[in-house]
């Protein structure tokens, strides 16, 4: 064990604060999880805790392992990646899972495993990757919308196309962050707003088509809309009975919470381990415990910015930002739905909620960033003089 420690490179701060919000979720999730159990999801709480520690523990491995891995090699590994996820989202799309008429295919079965694997989130890692080398390789170079259309938004469209369908949310939240990887990466601003511009008109296209040929292909758009008109104009709805328990749960904790494992609302939230998590918090923490969440969250994008500007290359710095923000932007949506500031999502909070994929692909991102961040410690570890006091500050911060 004490080899594998002095082993660990990269931030340590990053490595800190995923190992405070792992050890934070144990308990929340072991208190939610007696709602799973009880609805006869598994055999018992302990169960679905045991099932929670493996994924963490399979995360932290995946996180030591890719960390490892010179942050290079990931910028022609996104090019062999691309293809295999479009296959994978295409199969998975395929498959026609619908519930209720709505098209529910997120997830593939891995053979000989049973274990479920949800694609879109493996796409978001590989695709940001794929952007950032994009960028990276034209920085500083001149280049017109049309040179651009194939190399750079051809994949990314494709991605999106291939998601959306079944996850209005995730594709949302994916087309968000590459336009603000590409924004930060120095594209043509004026190239971005035709971007834009595609990606609403694309998005309507699609929702006309789907509501005049509903029976054409199964899709959620019904589903979304009605979540957006339930936020808008509160109905007696799922959506709206999900927000309202939150609310409940979140009002019951007040400053210091009802306790560990006293939640009353678990029993009433649907995915109150998952999706609803942060309420749970709340209401057995307290809004001291919510904003010692919110606090991680605002300390891991500190420290994902300070790993970019010290990088050494324009890919370092752009992959960092290119994995990383989406984990804290996808942590604030969640908090967001939970206190009713934005329409319910499915999002989970990365590292908090139960669920493997989301876990694993979060681990993913960590791990490239610590390795952005091990490589800049391997070539400035020998040029620190540790007689200047200045120079020990600059790196500790």
């Amino acid at each position: 064990m004490q080899s594998v420690f002095n082993n660990i490179k990269g931030d340590r701060l990053i490595w800190a604060i995923v190992a405070l919000l792992a050890i934070a979720s144990f308990l929340p999730v072991y208190s939610a999880a007696s709602n799973l159990a009880y609805k006869g999801a598994g055999t018992n709480t302990f169960s679905f805790f045991i099932k929670h520690f493996v994924h963490l523990a399979l995360g932290f491995v995946v996180i030591y392992v890719i960390h490892k891995i010179p942050y290079n090699y990931f910028k022609n590994l996104s090019m062999v990646m691309i293809p295999v996820v479009l296959g994978l989202l295409l199969l998975t799309m395929l498959q026609g899972t619908t519930i209720d008429g709505a098209n529910a295919s997120r997830w593939i079965q891995i053979p000989f495993v049973g274990v479920s694997f949800q694609t879109s989130t493996l796409a978001g890692v590989v695709l940001m990757t794929y952007v950032a080398r994009y960028l990276s390789k034209i920085y500083g170079k001149k280049i017109t919308f049309k040179e651009s259309i194939l190399p750079l938004w051809a994949p990314v469209f494709l991605v999106l196309i291939l998601i959306l369908p079944a996850n209005f949310s995730t594709t949302a939240i994916m087309f968000a962050m590459v336009v603000m990887l590409v924004f930060l990466g120095g594209y043509p601003l004026r190239y971005l707003v035709v971007i834009i511009g595609s990606g609403v008109l694309a998005l309507t296209l699609f929702i006309l088509v789907a509501k005049a040929f509903p029976d054409a292909m199964p899709n959620r758009v019904d589903t979304w809309m009605g979540r957006i008109e339930s936020f808008s104009n509160p109905e007696d709805t799922e959506a709206d009975y999900q927000i309202e328990k939150a609310k409940i749960a979140i009002a019951s904790g007040e400053i210091w919470g009802v306790g560990p494992g006293k939640s009353s609302q678990k029993n009433f939230l649907p995915q109150s381990s998952s999706d609803f998590i942060f309420a749970i918090i709340i209401e057995e923490y307290g809004l001291i415990g919510g904003f010692f969440v919110m606090f991680l969250y605002l300390w891991l994008l500190f420290r994902i910015v300070i790993v970019a500007q010290k990088s050494e290359s324009v890919f370092g710095k752009l992959v960092v930002l290119g994995v990383g923000l989406p984990i804290v932007f996808q942590a604030i949506i969640n908090m967001a739905v939970a206190v009713e500031l934005f329409p319910v999502t499915g999002q989970t909070l990365p590292l908090l909620s139960s669920g493997g994929t989301s876990i694993w692909m979060t681990c993913l991102a960590i791990g490239i960033i610590l390795s952005v961040s091990a490589k800049r410690e391997e070539i400035k570890g020998k040029e620190i003089d540790e007689d200047n006091p200045l120079d020990i500050l600059s790196e500790a911060i």
